[in-house]
Parts: structure tokens; C-alpha cells; sequence
């Protein structure tokens, strides 16, 4: 394998940044040195001064739509956009089809992403009202499969599970992390039927009040009440009302918590009002909602209430999202775009460095108890990203990766012309190979089913 050596580049890790040199061998991160001298062996150096070095993007929530909706999506395509934006490992979600409810359907799509993977991937059991006896085969003794799904809320795929024993059972014994999307049913059902009843026609700025705060803080709170009878590992996906926030604490650290939770780049940067310009666009679920809820997710990512931040990244058509609002569908492609989204926020002052690193890489290893990767360290496996702070990014037809060929920032300005971040992920390396450089790609190697030490 090819050996590099990244030259005078500020790194980014563990709550600092240092100019150091870099060596990748063997698909390692082999040494760490202010400087590092002559090498006998051939490499290629990387220049990086004036460059950052970032480890690379743990996306704990995506849906790449493989098998079965590959008119959305493929594992192929979206990986490969997930690495262009420097997202280098992904875990996938099980409302495919078909919804991956066995250990052997589970196994079909490790087979295709060993495949067609350019990032490194993993994949949830998926859990319906009827498979408990299936996902709990999901144990300990599986190092590699990253956790179980529990749709607490419907969504794409119809996997909703609101069967009281199931979900008992399931919290009961699970030896591994459970990840739940959490939106209470019958609130939203009972919202639904109130704002038809107005007559008035509805469109995608009655999504929040449909899918309101309450819906989402009755299921979270259900969700943690669970957990903590049974001393669960419960992880709640992509938070997105200021109430769900009294349910997490950031009183002591991630290492030590049993209850975790998530933030999704979309609900940190759009809000209900930009449902006048964007409409079905950024229908999601969770909704987006009012701007005090994006404000309060700030807050809380920024004081360690909010452990992690995703995409969630649900790909669809153009014709199924430019439908009416009831047969419009819900999600959002965000994959290529979440660390310059972050970036554009750093430039913004909102966040450091520092902390994108913490909440898209350390601590999403750190929760998930991923096996050497997630910190830029000498003998982890080396993934990683390097960032120009002064190149710019415009969000445009021509350079948007995804199937679906479309972006919520791809006219959300004033011009109509794309968004624009402050700057552009120039390299990705995936277990010490340059993948992604400057535009030019090498897709001969996939990458690497992700492995968990619990």
C-alpha cells in the first residue's frame, strides 16, 4: 500500500490543533511528529500548510435506500458522496427493502457495501412489533454490527413498533446499543385530524405543527423511561424540540452515560420559517421546527447535552418530493454536505474546530465503542480529512454526488444560486488510502466493515 506523509498541517484532535507532520502506512496512522525527516522507503507528500487535519466523519444515521429503493439511492452512490464531503464511515438504517428484520437480510447489505462501499460502513438490525427473538440475536458476541433500530415513530418504511411487549422485551435484554426514533403516533394522528378539519389545504409549514414538540417529547421521555428500568444503552436519534432537552444531562461525561443523544445538521440550521422557501424540501421527521427549538439545540450540542451530530441523510426523488404535502415524502440528502455545513458555522462563530471534531468524530467512537478509529492517533486506522478554510464550496447541480441529484442548499439564498461554504474538503483518506484529492478519485479499494469493542 501506498505510504504518505502529510507536511506542516494543523491537526485537529483531542481538544487541540498542532502543526505536525503525518505518516500513513499500511493503512496507518504509523507516526505523529512536529516534523518528520527523510523516509527511505517511496511515499507521496501532501503538502498542508495553511490546511487542517481532521479525522474523519462517523455518520451514526444515514439511509443509503439499498436493496429495494435503489431508484432513490444506492449504497455506491451515496457512500461516494459521503466521502466527498469527508464523512469517511456510516452506520445505515434497516427501512430498505426488504426492511432488514433477519440476521440474514442484515448480512445481504454488509455483502453489497463490501462491494460497492467507498466509506466504511455498518448496519442496523431492524427491530418490527414481531422479530424480537431475531434482533436480540444481535448480542455482545457480534463485534460487527453497530446496534438495533426502533422506530417508536413511523417513517419511511412503515417499521413503526407500538407493541408494548415487544418494546419491553426487546429494552429488557438487548446486550447492545438501541437507537430509537422517537415520535409519539397518536399525537401526530390526532394533529393531523385537527388541521384537516380546518378545510384549509394542508402544505409542508403544518409538518411542525402535526409533528409537534409534544409528540417528540412524550416518545423520548417513554423511550428513557424504558431504558432506565432495564440500565439500557438507549441512543435517541436526531432531537429536534427545546423540551427533549430536559431529558439529557451533560453532568458528567459521554464514557459514563447510559442515556445518549443526537443532533441532525438540518435541525441545526434550518427553521420553520424557511418552509415559505423551501416547502416540501425539507419535509423531515422529526419535523423541523420553530426557531427557538434550533436555538435551544445549539445550546445544548455546545454544552455536551447533545452527544453527536448526524444527517440523517434520507434521499428521494425530485417528482416524490414536488407532490402535495400528504403524499410528499419526508427526508432530507445532507451526506456530502454535513462537515462543511459545520464549517461554515466555525466561520460563523459559532462552534470551534475543536468541538465539529468532538461531535462528528471522537464522540461518535466514543459512543458507539468503535475499534480505532474516530482520533487522529499512531496505530488507528487512517481515516481522515483535509479541510482549506479559504477555498470555497458552492452547492450546485454539477458537483452534488447523490442520486437523487438534488440539495436543500442548493437555492436557500437570496441569489437562488447555492449555498455557499467558506470551505472545501480537499482530501479523504479511508484506512490510508487517498480516495478523494482535489476532484480526482480512487475507488479500486472499498472500505471496511466498522468494527465495536464492547
Amino acid at each position: 500500500m501506498q505510504k504518505y506523509l502529510i507536511k506542516s498541517i494543523q491537526v485537529v484532535n483531542e481538544g487541540t490543533i498542532q502543526t505536525a507532520d503525518i505518516l500513513l502506512a499500511d493503512g496507518r496512522i504509523e507516526k505523529i511528529q512536529s516534523q518528520i525527516g527523510a523516509i527511505a522507503s517511496n511515499h507521496i507528500e501532501i503538502p498542508g500548510e495553511g490546511k487542517y487535519l481532521l479525522p474523519g466523519a462517523i455518520d451514526d444515521q444515514v439511509h443509503f435506500r439499498e436493496p429495494g429503493l435503489t431508484h432513490k439511492a444506492t449504497i455506491a452512490t451515496e457512500a461516494k458522496a459521503a466521502v466527498a464531503g469527508g464523512v469517511t464511515s456510516f452506520m445505515e438504517m434497516p427501512n430498505t427493502i426488504p426492511n432488514a428484520l433477519t440476521q440474514e437480510l442484515l448480512e445481504d447489505k454488509y455483502t453489497i457495501a463490501a462491494n460497492t462501499s467507498l466509506a466504511n460502513y455498518s448496519f442496523y438490525m431492524g427491530t418490527g412489533n414481531g422479530n424480537a427473538e431475531e434482533v436480540l440475536k444481535t448480542n455482545d458476541k457480534r463485534k460487527d454490527v453497530c446496534g438495533v433500530k426502533i422506530f417508536m415513530g413511523s417513517s419511511t418504511g412503515n417499521m413503526l413498533v407500538d407493541n408494548p411487549n415487544t418494546l419491553d422485551k426487546i429494552f429488557r435484554e438487548s446486550e447492545v446499543l438501541i437507537a430509537t426514533h422517537c415520535e409519539d403516533e397518536k399525537i401526530i394522528r390526532q394533529n393531523l385530524e385537527k388541521r384537516k378539519a380546518t378545510g384549509i389545504p394542508l402544505t409542508a409549514a403544518d409538518h411542525p405543527l402535526i409533528r409537534d414538540e409534544e409528540a417528540c417529547y412524550e416518545s423520548s421521555l417513554y423511550a428513557i423511561q424504558i431504558a432506565k428500568k432495564y440500565n439500557t444503552r438507549l441512543h435517541i436519534l436526531h432531537i429536534s424540540t427545546e423540551k427533549e432537552l430536559q431529558l439529557f444531562t451533560n453532568l458528567f461525561p459521554l464514557k459514563d452515560k447510559r442515556i445518549t443523544a443526537e443532533v441532525c445538521v438540518h435541525h441545526l440550521h434550518f427553521s420553520s420559517d424557511d418552509y415559505a422557501a423551501l416547502g416540501n424540501k425539507i419535509k423531515c421527521n422529526p419535523a423541523i421546527k420553530a426557531p427557538h427549538n434550533r436555538e435551544a439545540l445549539w445550546a445544548a450540542l455546545l454544552d455536551d447535552r447533545l452527544d453527536v451530530i448526524a444527517t440523517d441523510h434520507a434521499p428521494h426523488t425530485s417528482e416524490e418530493k414536488n407532490g402535495p404535502y400528504e403524499k410528499a415524502h419526508a427526508g432530507l440528502p445532507l451526506v456530502q454536505h454535513s462537515l462543511l455545513l459545520m464549517l461554515h458555522y466555525h466561520q460563523q462563530g459559532k462552534i470551534s474546530l475543536e468541538k465539529i471534531v468532538q461531535k462528528m468524530s471522537h464522540a461518535v467512537a466514543d459512543c458507539f465503542q468503535v475499534k480505532e478509529r474516530g482520533y487522529i492517533r499512531e496505530g488507528y486506522h487512517a481515516d481522515l480529512v483535509i479541510a482549506d478554510l479559504k477555498q470555497p464550496t458552492k452547492v450546485s447541480k454539477e458537483n452534488i454526488l447523490y442520486k437523487c441529484g438534488w440539495s436543500p442548499l442548493e437555492a436557500c439564498l437570496p441569489d437562488r444560486q447555492g449555498f455557499q461554504f467558506p470551505a472545501a474538503v480537499t482530501h479523504t483518506f479511508i484506512n490510508g488510502r487517498l480516495v478523494y484529492g482535489n476532484g480526482v478519485w480512487d475507488e479500486s479499494v472499498k472500505g471496511q466493515r466498522l468494527v465495536f469493542e464492547r
